[in-house]
């Protein structure tokens, strides 16, 4: 069965957290990162190796009526497309990120599981498309070697950061010597 009707058999109920989250993870590449406060945030290519937020998904979010002040998915469109699913009642553009055209939806009942599914596999399609080079040549290769540079990579981004911290820590201790105690 080719991918795209599988995933129309797979996700016919009503788009909800788990059916959301079950069709982003099964788009090329996508990973999933628990960041801020809880939110789920989907990368197109591990965000390790240079990969771009493609959504963020709040599971702890309620649908709620156009008083929502909840977001439920919040994902990048087009300029032109922004412009039209914005004058969705239920819509607004994203806190932070309306500057680059993501939108945020405060209830499932917005789109169809249809719509639901190509709004998606759009931001999807958009972020990949603008994958830097390298990121995209380690997206070409074999699993197993994906799995090893993003390994190598996570490893050398946990080193700087633990040189930063100590730099800064090295840094602080020095102003509190200048300074003098109870300065």
């Amino acid at each position: 069965m080719p991918q795209r009707e599988r995933h129309e058999v797979l996700y016919r109920g009503r788009m909800n957290v788990e059916t959301t989250r079950a069709f982003l993870l099964s788009l090329p590449h996508v990973v999933e990162t628990r960041q801020w406060g809880g939110a789920l945030v989907y990368w197109v290519g591990d965000k390790a190796i240079g990969g771009k937020m493609c959504a963020i998904l709040n599971p702890d979010a309620i649908s709620g009526g156009e008083e929502s002040v909840f977001r439920l998915v919040t994902y990048p469109t087009t300029p032109e497309h922004f412009a039209e699913l914005v004058e969705i009642e239920g819509i607004r553009p994203a806190k932070y990120l309306a500057r680059v055209s993501w939108v945020s939806v405060h209830r499932w009942d917005v789109f169809r599981t249809s719509e639901w599914q190509q709004e998606l596999r759009a931001a999807h399609a958009l972020k990949l498309a603008k994958l830097p080079p390298k990121t995209q040549k380690v997206l070409a290769l074999p699993k197993a070697d994906q799995k090893r540079i993003i390994a190598e990579q996570r490893k050398l981004l946990a080193a700087r950061e633990a040189q930063k911290a100590a730099a800064k820590g090295a840094s602080e201790s020095r102003a509190r010597r200048r300074t003098g105690p109870g300065s």
